[in-house]
């Protein structure tokens, strides 16, 4: 199968040797050139690629932008950053908006042939410092491991209540028993949670996501 490839970048001589390597490839075939990533969105329904070799530092909008952009439209597609910023910021927003590969310029012509590979072939092509950096922002970013801080059915309840903003005289009313009782629920959480007020046992279950998905 030929991988359509769309080009994103608006410095000329970078953008004509990566169309140069990729045409050259009888496994690739190169759907548009631009220069700027509106012309780009512009043709995305109509030339639909596979595979977007994108630049971050555009004129107008930013490649971030319309990497976001195009998993909206085309979630299909999937987005290479080709970058000389090296930065965590412009990393983790990239791949927050959804690209799959980053790589830092020069970009070899093997290297970029094989990204676009790996791209297709659902990997995630990285230069490797770039790699080392996504698992450093994960470990800062990854949530802290789950706790079980043993809280009954009826304690969580009051918990995410509190979350709410909920006093203890409307926990009470909504859960139907008396301002005692939430009173000895309550002084139960923080001693479960190691917190000594309501703050922080609100605090603690937002940042450990104590709460149950409904």
């Amino acid at each position: 199968m030929v991988i359509s490839v769309a080009i994103v970048e608006d410095n000329d001589d970078l953008r004509m040797a990566a169309s140069y390597i990729l045409r050259a490839s009888a496994k690739v075939s190169v759907s548009g050139e631009y220069e700027d990533a509106e012309d780009f969105l512009k043709d995305l329904k109509i030339h639909p690629p596979d595979i977007v070799l994108m630049d971050i530092g555009l004129p107008g909008m930013s490649g971030i932008e319309a990497t976001r952009e195009v998993k909206q439209r085309l979630p299909q597609a999937q987005v290479v950053i080709l970058s000389v910023f090296e930065d965590d910021e412009n990393i983790f927003q990239a791949i927050c908006a959804g690209a799959c590969g980053y790589l830092t310029k020069p970009v070899m012509p093997g290297q970029l042939l094989e990204a676009v590979d790996q791209a297709f072939a659902g990997n995630s092509p990285m230069s490797p410092h770039i790699a080392r950096k996504v698992l450093k922002l994960f470990r800062e970013f990854a949530p802290p491991p789950k706790v079980d801080y043993q809280l009954s059915e009826r304690e969580l309840e009051v918990l995410e209540l509190l979350t709410h903003g909920y006093d203890l005289k409307r926990i009470a009313e909504k859960l139907f028993v008396s301002h005692f009782t939430i009173r000895a629920h309550v002084r139960n959480i923080y001693e479960k949670l190691h917190v000594h007020s309501k703050s922080e046992a609100v605090a603690k279950a937002l940042k450990e996501r104590l709460l149950p998905k409904r």
